[in-house]
């Protein structure tokens, strides 16, 4: 059995199953009801001659009757030729009078029936069609047959009901197809709401809580299960809010100890263990840091007239991480546009996007390695290396948070690129990494490029915190 998904399907299957069997028995049904009412009507109209028959006895002294038919109505009874015909009996089922040449009744006399239609086929292959009427005429009683000859050429009830099927009945069909099309004009636009409501709920995700499905116009038998999504959309949302602000807070908290952690290492005397614990204390810094810009970043969105100028973010990111490149023995540049390069975006939330750019390729590639940051005038960030390079089978992965590849290495938590991910989704950009051609890597920051008025930021999707963090 055929199962369909859609709403609208199913219900133009049934309503083609419909069509078909109402298109067979819809004509069925009228021809019965016709070929009924056509019966009936020509019954009334032979009754009505059998009493202007009768009208026409007249009865005799003697005690018989006679049949006394105006000239200018003899016609209508003139043998073969009249439009009806008609024989008069007595009690006993004797013919007293007879259109017919042969002078019998036009049907067999049962006088416990003389009121029924009678149907006989004629020696010619042609149908009478008939009626049996009781009149007393004196003090007798007289049975007056009449009856009509189907094949006659003025008799048209008949042919109207013979000729409905071939003219009339096959309108049906087509009648009900126009009736099934208007019915899916009128099924789509009756779940259009229900279409709006699906596109709204297509848009809810981590960083969309705030989406609800609208209720207003949906159809009544609908109306629950929306109202249902949106109380679940209520509680998810405030399950990812709770979840934010403990991360923040705990992150926020977690500051101040480290910072008097770090005073009091500072004030130990010089030595392996001091250099171990101001080391590890430096690594312990940088993952709350961390933590806290995923955290922030979550509910972050960027306004649509908000653009930042790419090359000075850039500019500021490499001068802010070129002590630890220094430090661990590497070179770092800045390369490409000399000038603005202005793209939809938020200046801090760049900057730390560029930044983790830079600090993966320093501490994932040895000392010695040049480290090269390309603006592109069309709104791309360029970080390349000429390090080891990234493997082709983790270069989707090392986009995920806490995805590391060597976890032996206590100096990285797998945070800084799913920042970097999680600021391009944001601006609506991407992030990628690539073979660079000779060896190492290019790790690439796709922008959008647009027309703005004057840069502004949404209410609350600044991003906390200083370039130090």
């Amino acid at each position: 059995m055929i199962r369909f998904r859609s709403i609208i399907s199913r219900i133009v299957a049934f309503h083609v199953v419909a069509i078909g069997v109402t298109s067979v028995l819809m004509p069925l049904a009228l021809y019965y009801l016709l070929n009924q009412a056509a019966n009936g009507l020509h019954r009334d109209a032979l009754r009505s001659q059998a009493f202007t028959i009768a009208s026409f006895l007249r009865p005799q002294p003697d005690g018989g009757i006679t049949l006394d038919i105006p000239s200018e109505v003899r016609p209508l009874y003139s043998g073969d030729y009249g439009l009806y015909a008609y024989s008069v009996l007595d009690t006993d089922g004797k013919v007293l009078f007879s259109s017919r040449p042969d002078g019998k009744p036009l049907f067999e006399h049962d006088e416990q029936a003389v009121r029924d239609w009678y149907v006989r086929r004629r020696s010619t292959g042609t149908t009478l069609f008939g009626v049996s009427v009781a009149r007393p005429i004196g003090e007798h009683m007289y049975f007056v047959q009449v009856g009509q000859d189907l094949a006659h050429r003025d008799v048209i009830i008949d042919d109207v009901v013979t000729q409905f099927f071939p003219r009339v009945a096959w309108i049906t069909f087509p009648m009900l197809l126009l009736l099934l099309l208007i019915d899916i004009v009128i099924f789509r636009r009756a779940l259009a709401s229900v279409t709006e409501a699906s596109a709204a709920a297509a848009s809810v995700g981590p960083q969309r809580t705030d989406v609800r499905l609208p209720e207003e116009a949906v159809p009544s038998e609908i109306a629950p299960l929306v109202h249902a999504v949106n109380q679940a959309l209520d509680r998810l949302e405030g399950g990812f809010r709770a979840q934010r602000n403990f991360t923040a807070d705990m992150a926020h908290e977690l500051r101040t100890p480290l910072a008097i952690v770090r005073a009091r290492v500072d004030s130990l005397e010089p030595g392996l263990l001091r250099d171990q614990l101001r080391a590890d204390l430096v690594n312990m810094t940088r993952t709350v840091n961390q933590v806290l810009d995923i955290a922030e970043l979550e509910n972050f969105l960027v306004g649509a007239d908000a653009r930042a100028d790419l090359h000075e973010v850039c500019t500021d990111a490499v001068a802010f991480m070129a002590p630890l490149a220094v430090e661990r023995g590497q070179t770092i540049a800045l390369t490409g546009a000399q000038g603005p390069v202005w793209v939809r975006g938020h200046t801090e939330a760049l900057f730390r996007a560029v930044r983790n750019l830079i600090e993966n390729a320093i501490r994932h590639t040895p000392a010695g390695i040049s480290i090269e940051v390309e603006v592109g005038e069309d709104g791309q960030v360029r970080v390349l290396d000429d390090g080891p390079g990234v493997p082709a089978a983790d270069r989707e992965s090392i986009f995920r948070r806490f995805w590391r590849r060597d976890r032996s290495k206590a100096d990285s938590r797998g945070l800084g690129l799913a920042i970097v991910a999680r600021v391009a989704e944001a601006h609506e950009g991407s992030v990628s990494v690539e073979e660079r051609p000779g060896g190492g890597s290019i790790f690439i920051l796709r922008l959008n490029m647009g027309r703005w008025q004057r840069p502004t930021l949404t209410e609350g999707s600044g991003v906390a915190g200083g370039r130090g963090s």
